[in-house]
């Protein structure tokens, strides 16, 4: 039986989850982390929604981030997603994101692009989006960080990989 493999990257989520668990100056092999959680399986696609930063907030932080986004848009199977920051009050929220990756999950597993979808998130505000994705007849595996997990999108989800400095280990490369 096929076991075609979509992976969905919360970026912001993902990205707050590794500076959590990695030292300075650690990032992460995007491609290579991709591979390790499909393993034998096929990897169709990898989308990773991101928010970008405001030009006028942080300059430095948008260039850094468009130097990013450049380099995963040269990644084999990848493709990004991009939501927008809006200000709300003396902050900046992230917009568009959530709900993009759900309708790509549920458009894809429709389309019957995928057999398992992989989403790296500890959000729960994804647990009908997933119910909905396996009332297709699609499976759902869940990565996540301790810190940033929910309960209940565990509850729904096929299975469960935590994400963890040992399991990232050959994920990663040193920028200095």
């Amino acid at each position: 039986m096929p076991n075609r493999v979509a992976i969905f990257i919360d970026g912001s989520n993902f990205y707050h989850g590794c500076r959590h668990i990695l030292p300075s100056g650690t990032n992460i092999d995007l491609l290579a982390f991709a591979r390790k959680l499909v393993g034998s399986r096929e990897l169709v696609r990898v989308y990773y929604y991101i928010a970008v930063v405001r030009r006028e907030d942080d300059e430095q932080r948008y260039i850094d981030q468009q130097r990013f986004i450049e380099r995963l848009n040269h990644l084999d199977y990848f493709q990004v997603k991009l939501g927008r920051l809006m200000p709300r009050g003396s902050t900046v929220v992230e917009k568009g994101v959530d709900v993009n990756i759900a309708v790509d999950m549920l458009k894809y597993a429709y389309l019957n692009a995928y057999d398992t979808a992989i989403i790296v998130t500890g959000d729960g505000d994804f647990t009908t989006a997933v119910e909905a994705v396996k009332d297709l007849g699609k499976h759902v595996e869940n990565a996540y960080f301790e810190t940033g997990r929910s309960q209940e999108l565990q509850r729904v989800c096929d299975r469960f990989i935590k994400l963890d400095e040992r399991y990232l280990q050959n994920c990663t490369f040193n920028v200095h």
